[in-house]
């Protein structure tokens, strides 16, 4: 009988979470529900994060909400829309196991930063988010933050765009 090498790669399925970090959009709905068949498939736990962004870049998606909730600290402001948008995705979806049991992360810094420290943090096995495929003299000089997170990863990252409505 041989023995197995140590160092010789395993076909076991991964073991760690799969991370998913959401902004609310369409697409990081979309990648929420890929992810949440895979870890369905895979048997493993679902991480959902949002990075808090610095308040001297605050997007567009947390002005919204802050205009009701002048006095409310960002990190509260967002912390409430990533219930929210849990909350909506989980009822559209019931059937999806991983997604009603997925475990809920708030982080605030840089979001390329952010995501690569919680994806060590966790041990994570795979990265699923996704991406608005921006194109433009912005683009080539910032990239996304998926693609930056693609680039730097030490661990597979699939990139979802939100699928269209016909």
């Amino acid at each position: 009988m041989a023995d197995k090498k140590p160092d010789s790669p395993s076909h076991e399925p991964p073991r760690g979470p799969i991370l998913v970090p959401v902004d609310f959009s369409a697409h990081s709905e979309a990648a929420l529900l890929l992810a949440s068949d895979f870890a369905d498939g895979l048997g493993c736990k679902l991480v959902v994060l949002h990075v808090v962004h610095d308040p001297q870049n605050m997007p567009g998606y947390y002005a919204r909400m802050a205009g009701k909730k002048t006095l409310t600290r960002m990190a509260d402001i967002a912390g409430e829309m990533l219930d929210e948008f849990m909350a909506k995705v989980q009822k559209r979806h019931p059937e999806r196991h991983a997604l009603h049991k997925a475990e809920m992360l708030l982080v605030k810094g840089i979001p390329v930063t952010r995501i690569l420290q919680v994806v060590e943090k966790e041990k994570a096995s795979m990265v699923v988010m996704g991406s608005k495929g921006a194109t433009g003299l912005r683009h080539l000089l910032l990239g996304s933050v998926a693609e930056q997170v693609l680039g730097l990863a030490k661990l597979p990252v699939t990139i979802v765009k939100e699928q269209p409505k016909y």
